[in-house]
């Protein structure tokens, strides 16, 4: 969950990295620093907060063609300079960064022969290369990595010569080659203004730099990799006239949207005859993308008359008992890295499963780990709070529901209308209107979200949404469910979100909110019509059966405001990280 970059080349390393960690700092943004490599040694500048307003003056290091970096989000130990990467062998020889855990740490410590200086587990990476110098860097930094347990991922430099290694265990890291300079990183866009050629690092292999990158396997044999291009654009990741990504992302729905649909038919067809002939199919994802199953389960329900499993990418390992080589499983996830879902995914594949993803980002774990993919085309996404990647992956669902109830052609016109209502809504009176809902609720704490049928799921991630960014107390739940307990919270002022679609779950919804409403509840209806229940209506279009995609539109709108209004920062929420590359 943090982010890592290192350079080699010939210009200025410091600046290089500085630029790519402030790309990176949705990866982490508790603490960040630098490390170079000079004729005098090894040298090291960190610091605490964040690295966004950092200037290349404001880092007192010597200029360097080789160099390291790393933004932190805090796992081990707090959040202290001392505690900040990189870290430092004790007679700073090696300096080391590193994302994920090292789950052994504390066994490993008491082989130390000099006590760390820190809290983190990333030092004893720092001595057990040090201490392992004997037969050359590289032999140190692959028997250092053979002694640690956990999902992780590091680079290092040393004082000797002028190699960058690294080490991949789990947590992703990537190779960009340009021209006689090289890349390692975390995310192909701490380096994306400088190339968009790649050579991706698997699982329990190393790297190291020199004139080249050598990859080598855990045995130490030399592989041979590919170059592969990325079709990403550098200025799709820059906020332009917005002032933070977050809004930015949000109204690129105005076009994402209809960039998921461009999806291969052919294919669309042949994943449909498999989820036609499996026996069990699995959707699975964590956090937003695991809402996006849970509403996706209903569209198959819905659409397609078809029975899918929504499932938590953290509670998979429960389910292993149900799965055959018969079964299908359809991970989801935007940054294609998040941990929880790539060890789902390893349990499957022991059972023979075939995987199916959605992902965002080309070369990501996820999709070198599938059998076949989807790509969202959402684009690079930037803000902690995920917007536009939601409803790519929605759509792309919608899509393959349609294709299993064979009216594909059907789907697709309706969420091709559907992306047209979205650009047309996402106007400035629209923002204006949210904003002014936003007002409302600034002194608010507590936010309930109701919905049916499809517009649960929807409730729930609108409460996800509302606690990322503006850090309010909101919880989603079932229209039917307020009068089994959560009625109790209602007291006069209660805000209370309605999502309502003209559907079958209509009238009982409206009934929902009429029962708030007699208690004192204040009712923010979200629907394609008003009605005398709603103390406040936000309009949405009809779309039919693809009215989630749209209904949490406003939603990430009006956490977006709520955030700028209570002094947050939108686009870094506190304790939270972009990829989550660790348990």
């Amino acid at each position: 969950m943090c982010g890592i970059i290192a350079y080699k080349g010939p210009k200025d390393a410091i600046e290089i990295v500085l630029k790519g960690l402030q790309q990176l700092e949705y990866r982490g943004y508790d603490s960040w620093g630098i490390g170079v490599k000079t004729q005098a040694g090894l040298d090291v500048f960190k610091k605490t907060g964040q690295i966004g307003k950092v200037n290349r003056s404001d880092i007192h290091l010597p200029e360097s063609t080789i160099a390291i970096g790393h933004t932190r989000w805090a796992t081990h130990g707090g959040v202290t300079e001392t505690n900040a990467h990189p870290h430092q062998s004790p007679n700073k020889d090696i300096v080391v960064v590193h994302n994920g855990i090292v789950e052994n740490f504390e066994e490993l410590a008491l082989h130390l022969s000099t006590p760390r200086v820190s809290e983190t587990d990333t030092e004893i990476i720092a001595h057990l290369i040090s201490q392992n110098m004997q037969q050359g860097f590289a032999h140190a930094v692959r028997e250092t990595a053979k002694k640690l347990q956990g999902k992780s991922g590091f680079v290092a430099i040393n004082k000797d010569t002028d190699e960058i290694a690294a080490v991949r265990s789990g947590s992703p890291l990537i190779v960009g080659i340009g021209e006689n300079e090289y890349f390692i990183a975390s995310d192909v866009t701490a380096f994306l203004q400088h190339t968009k050629k790649v050579m991706y690092l698997d699982n329990n292999e190393m790297v190291v730099i020199n004139d080249a990158p050598h990859f080598y396997d855990a045995d130490g044999k030399e592989v041979q990799k590919r170059i592969v291009d990325i079709d990403w654009e550098a200025g799709t990741s820059e906020k332009g006239d917005h002032a933070h990504y977050l809004i930015k992302e949000i109204m690129d729905q105005k076009h994402t949207i209809m960039a998921a649909t461009n999806q291969d038919e052919e294919k669309l067809k042949r994943v449909a005859d498999e989820i036609r002939n499996a026996y069990g199919t699995f959707l699975v994802g964590c956090g937003t993308a695991g809402k996006v199953c849970q509403t996706s389960e209903y569209f198959f329900s819905s659409i397609a008359h078809k029975h899918i499993n929504a499932v938590v990418g953290s509670e998979f390992s429960n389910y292993h008992h149900y799965l055959t080589d018969k079964t299908l499983m359809i991970p989801v996830s935007q940054s294609g890295e998040t941990m929880d879902v790539l060890d789902a995914m390893e349990i499957a594949k022991k059972k023979g499963v075939k995987i199916i993803s959605l992902i965002n980002v080309v070369g990501s774990t996820m999709m070198r780990e599938s059998d076949d993919y989807f790509n969202v085309n959402a684009g690079v996404e930037k803000a902690v709070v995920s917007t536009k990647a939601t409803t790519a992956q929605l759509s792309v669902l919608y899509l393959l529901a349609h294709a299993v109830a064979g009216t594909l052609q059907e789907g697709k016109s309706q969420l091709m209308n559907t992306a047209s209502a979205v650009t047309d809504m996402l106007n400035p009176r629209y923002d204006a209107r949210i904003r002014d809902l936003a007002q409302l609720l600034k002194g608010r704490e507590d936010v309930i979200i109701i919905g049916r049928g499809a517009n649960y799921p929807i409730a729930l991630e609108a409460a996800i949404k509302l606690m990322e960014a503006s850090y309010v107390h909101a919880q989603g739940f079932a229209g039917g469910e307020l009068k089994h307990g959560p009625i109790a919270l209602i007291e006069p002022g209660t805000p209370v979100i309605v999502l309502v679609n003209n559907d079958e779950n209509k009238e009982a919804t409206i009934s929902n909110a009429k029962e708030v409403q007699s208690r004192g509840g204040v009712i923010i209806g979200v629907a394609p019509e008003n009605n005398p229940a709603f103390s406040h209506w936000i309009k949405v279009p009809d779309v039919g059966d693809a009215a989630p995609i749209v209904n949490i539109i406003p939603m990430q709108m009006l956490a977006y405001h709520l955030a700028v209004l209570r002094g947050i920062d939108p686009d870094k929420p506190r304790n939270l990280a972009k990829s989550v590359t660790v348990k």
